[in-house]
């Protein structure tokens, strides 16, 4: 069950990523704004970057490489490639959580994130917390920009 549930969230907000994104302009993705230090384009690839390590390298064994500090580098990265990057995103956490053992939920996540063991269904919900934290941030950054 909480898996399913996972998934219908995780679909959820990865769609609303994909609809904000779209509501920038090219040149608006890459301008920060009021206390928000990222740019949408930024947190986008923090949020992508974020997943297909978690669910889809570690847990899913997908190979991604992670490049963190990239997710908050690269600039002026083209609305398609963001957009295509986010539908990527979607695809490996959908298989991902569609196939794990549902038994590793209980168990602790596979590495040590935060310094302190945590099990696989507490992560996967900081997880889902963590992609609306930041999605927040892309709504609140559009908006302050329509001023």
């Amino acid at each position: 069950m909480l898996i399913e549930n996972l998934l219908k969230i995780f679909d959820r907000d990865l769609n609303k990523l994909k609809e904000e994104i779209l509501l920038f302009y090219q040149k608006e993705l890459w301008i920060t704004a009021g206390d928000v230090k990222n740019s949408a384009g930024n947190l986008c690839l923090h949020i992508c970057g974020n997943l297909k390590h978690f669910i889809g390298a570690v847990l899913g064994n997908s190979g991604f490489v992670r490049e963190r500090e990239k997710e908050f580098s690269l600039k002026n990265v083209p609305k398609d490639d963001l957009l295509k990057n986010i539908d990527e995103t979607s695809e490996i956490v959908k298989s991902t959580l569609s196939t794990i053992d549902k038994s590793i939920l209980v168990k602790n996540f596979p590495i040590n994130v935060f310094g302190e063991e945590m099990t696989t269904q507490y992560f996967l919900i900081h997880l889902i917390t963590h992609l609306s934290y930041h999605l927040g941030q892309i709504n609140y950054l559009r908006r302050l920009m329509l001023n």
